[in-house]
């Protein structure tokens, strides 16, 4: 008995060696980051090595603690040669830098093939562990078709290629595994995700959930509202519906199920808010970084040409949702005691206020206003909320209690802070992981030429039609999102769809790469996989197919987007004016019909009510699709119209979002 007891001590002692670990090494990994940061000592494509070399290291050793405290030995035993084998690449690859990079393109010593083999094994091994079957399958269908191209009939097919060139095109050139896409996330992305990890280690995101409960009391639809709002916020930073569905549905479907919503729709709400929030600026899952090294412009405008479209996707499924919660007639109030403890005095939210505030502040103008880059913005926003977050509260309590608290409070401050280290380091880590692996899967069809045959077989199955080939580019959108993260399944549309769109059907070329990102992100929601309506429904106990019933619903509009974007090009633009927005008002009326054909509870006879949706759908598809003001105006016309009578037949002329009952 002694002995086991002994054991469990000795395991739970290796555990918490391993969890300290981690700590240190995430801690010492974004000081790297913020070093290099603010001296640039080494250039990109040498950072970018050690890098993913730091980051691989923080997975690995997190995902072995959690494989152990699991009981998992056998993946604990593989984690660790993994994250070796890419640190030892990593501090080769930088300490031989000038050789592998400088002078010796396109051919490598024998020992340098041999660690390639080991890398691309390793990474293919932590990609299968974070993201599963399908997406390994893809990954390898990619290096078998690039090593046998050669047996691929009709336009697809390509000459082959050796081994040795594969090795060359993916590690050894440094252009694949270490290329565009992941100096993009070591130099652009990762400072963002070190403060999305303060943000949570301080707080940040209580507070959203507090501001939340206080407006669902004015609010009929107010849980459901909140869930969407926590959903969405945070799917922004965290780039994956599918992590976000579990992270955040834990508190949310849980808590709409509480109300007396259905767990079906409580669970399609989640998957939408999770997936709708990834295309909300100014993070956008992490993809408005790509987007803007791909296009060539600053940051800023990439997130001012999404503001349009963002706001007719909030705002559709924020009424969708204000409908569904009606629907189920659910008491949709918080009970605040059950999620804290006090409220904040007006004092506290005036400190609250600074202290998350001035760093965002500090963002949106060196971002917007002084045009600072986006590595250096990213810098001084850390370090900004890194002060703040210490401080700020010391100061609180001594205002508060003018006694000798304030020491214990930076203490515990500081401890928040390096946690939030580590939180970032955990985010980072899985889209580390896969634009890695993507940033050398496009370099594979960058050789290979797949991007030219996709044009040419593109251009034919559609016949040349506008509409067959977005269709068509949405389809290949969908069947690459199937278990990725948002920014993954972006890069992979926008390398293969997006430039026949721009050569051989004229699509401005910031309109092309916002259709095939806002396609990228349906795979969350569109069965039979739906990854984020699974998790959802999962979490929600209620049935896979009604869950994603409810989440089309919901989202309907956002299926619509993408060819609305290309019929309507104005409303993507880098500088917004007022056509733009004139345009922009009258795409989300369009989808506002389509919301309300959906989802209203309507008082009618079941064949009437089906028709009359059915009706409404088609409007609001064509009011927003099609490019002829004249055309939109007169659909809106239509939709007022039935809309007004509705009320006056059937409500007696209630207010237009009062409370309904569906039948």
């Amino acid at each position: 008995m002694n002995t086991q007891s002994d054991s469990v001590e000795r395991l739970s002692g290796f555990l918490r060696g391993i969890d300290i670990t981690v700590t240190v090494v995430a801690v010492l990994f974004w000081l790297g980051v913020l070093y290099w940061a603010q001296t640039q000592v080494i250039g990109d494509v040498r950072y970018a090595t050690a890098f993913v070399g730091g980051i691989m290291t923080v997975y690995a050793l997190n995902e072995t603690r959690l494989a152990i405290e699991d009981g998992d030995w056998a993946s604990g035993i593989v984690l660790i040669p993994a994250s070796l084998v890419l640190m030892t690449a990593s501090a080769f690859f930088a300490l031989n830098f000038e050789d592998v990079y400088l002078l010796r393109q396109g051919y490598a010593l024998e020992h340098e093939y041999m660690l390639a083999r080991l890398v691309i094994l390793s990474l293919m091994y932590l990609t299968w562990r974070e993201f599963g079957n399908v997406f390994l399958l893809l990954v390898g269908g990619v290096f078998l078709y690039a090593l046998y191209g050669n047996h691929v009939p009709g336009v697809l097919g390509h000459a082959g290629m050796g081994q040795q060139t594969l090795l060359q095109v993916t590690v050894t050139d440094l252009y694949g595994f270490y290329g565009n896409l992941t100096q993009i996330t070591a130099t652009w992305i990762a400072p963002f995700l070190l403060y999305a990890g303060l943000l949570f280690a301080y707080g940040a995101f209580d507070l959203i959930l507090r501001i939340a409960i206080v407006a669902a009391r004015y609010i009929e639809s107010g849980v459901a509202q909140t869930a969407v709002l926590a959903s969405a916020v945070i799917g922004s930073i965290n780039g994956s519906y599918t992590a976000n569905a579990a992270m955040t549905g834990s508190f949310t479907i849980p808590t709409m199920k509480e109300s007396g919503m259905e767990g079906h729709r409580a669970a399609g709400i989640e998957a939408v808010a999770s997936t709708a929030g990834q295309v909300l600026p100014p993070v956008m899952g992490a993809s408005a970084f790509v987007m803007a090294s791909y296009l060539g412009v600053p940051y800023l405008d990439i997130v001012v040409a999404g503001l349009i479209p963002a706001a007719i996707l909030v705002v559709s499924i924020t009424i969708a949702v204000h409908y569904t919660a009606i629907s189920d007639a659910s008491k949709q109030e918080m009970e605040f005691s059950e999620f804290f403890d006090e409220t904040l005095s007006n004092k506290q939210k005036v400190f609250e206020a600074i202290r998350f505030g001035v760093p965002f502040a500090l963002l949106i103008y060196l971002l917007g206003i002084a045009q600072y880059t986006v590595m250096t913005s990213a810098l001084y926003t850390v370090v900004a909320m890194t002060i703040m977050g210490i401080l700020v509260p010391a100061v609180q309590r001594t205002v508060d209690s003018a006694d000798v608290g304030a020491a214990g409070e930076l203490w515990t401050q500081l401890k928040n802070t390096i946690h939030g280290f580590r939180r970032g380091a955990i985010i980072l880590a899985p889209i580390a992981i896969i634009l890695v692996v993507i940033s050398g899967v496009v370099n594979v069809f960058s050789t290979t030429g797949v991007p030219a045959k996709i044009a040419l077989l593109l251009i034919n199955v559609s016949g040349g039609v506008l509409l067959f080939a977005v269709l068509l580019g949405m389809g290949v959108a969908i069947l690459m999102g199937v278990g990725m993260p948002t920014v993954a399944a972006y890069v992979i549309v926008a390398i293969l769809i997006v430039p026949t769109f721009v050569a051989d059907f004229n699509i401005p070329e910031i309109t092309a790469h916002y259709t095939m990102f806002y396609a990228a992100i349906l795979a969350g929601i569109t069965p039979p996989v739906a990854t984020a309506a699974v998790i959802a429904a999962g979490i929600a106990e209620a049935n896979f197919w009604r869950t994603c019933g409810a989440a089309i619903k919901i989202a309907a509009p956002l299926f619509v987007l993408p060819i609305a974007f290309v019929y309507n090009p104005e409303m993507i633009t880098m500088s917004v004016g007022l056509n733009t927005v004139i345009v922009g008002t009258l795409v989300l009326l369009g989808a506002i019909t389509i919301i309300y054909g959906l989802n209203y509870p309507f008082r009618l006879e079941v064949g009437r009510k089906i028709a009359l949706r059915a009706l409404l759908t088609v409007l609001g598809v064509l009011v927003m699709v099609y490019p002829s003001n004249i055309v939109k105006f007169a659909g809106i016309v239509l939709f007022v119209s039935i809309f007004v009578a509705e009320k006056v037949l059937m409500r007696g002329l209630e207010l237009p979002f009062g409370r309904g009952t569906s039948q």
